[in-house]
């Protein structure tokens, strides 16, 4: 596993921007969690990191090596969503 970097990520659907410029470090073997109101991008930017959403501008590192264009199965990452009715 290697540490992600995320940089000055955006993403725009059509013409409304709803993620400005992300910038995370994490590193390898860290844990990680996003909080945050419904709607402020928690999920959107997760689905960029795992290749299921492309990004509008930025890039997503993994280690050495930019993912941005690697598609979700190339990428070795995963993702699961909370359940409410846990």
């Amino acid at each position: 596993m290697s540490g992600v970097s995320i940089q000055n990520v955006e993403k725009a659907f059509g013409g409304v921007r709803v993620i400005h410029g992300i910038d995370i470090e994490i590193a390898d073997g860290a844990f990680v969690v996003l909080v945050g109101p419904s709607g402020c991008g928690k999920s959107t930017l997760l689905r960029i990191i795992a290749g299921l959403e492309d990004v509008t501008s930025g890039s997503i590192m993994t280690g050495d090596t930019e993912v941005n264009d690697m598609v979700p199965k190339d990428r070795d990452i995963a993702l699961v969503f909370q359940n409410y009715g846990l």
